[in-house]
C-alpha cells in the first residue's frame, strides 16, 4: 500500500520530506508561514507520517527482494487482484 515503484524513487521521497520538515523547524521562528507551507510538501512526499514512508520502505525493500514490482494491487478492467 505506501510502497514506491523502486528503492531510489522512495528514498527521493523521503529526502525531499524529511528536509522540508527539517527546513521547516529551523525557520519556524524567522518565517511561521514560510515553514506552515513546508508542512503540506512533506505529509505529501511521506504518504501522510514519517512512519507511513518507513512501512513504505519495507515494502519497498521486500518487494525488490523478491524480485517483484512492489505494486498493492494490479486492476485490469474493473476487477482486481493482488500480485502473484
Amino acid at each position: 500500500m505506501f510502497a514506491s515503484k523502486g528503492i531510489v524513487e522512495h528514498l527521493v521521497r523521503g529526502g525531499i520530506g524529511f528536509g522540508a520538515l527539517a527546513l521547516a523547524g529551523a525557520i519556524a521562528t524567522s518565517h511561521p508561514f514560510a515553514a506552515l507551507a513546508l508542512f503540506p510538501v512533506a505529509l505529501v512526499a511521506l504518504r501522510g507520517c514519517p512512519m507511513c514512508w518507513t512501512m513504505g520502505l519495507v515494502q519497498t525493500v521486500m518487494a525488490v527482494a523478491r524480485g517483484r514490482r512492489p505494486r498493492a494491487g494490479l486492476c485490469i478492467d474493473g476487477s482486481c487482484a493482488r500480485p502473484r
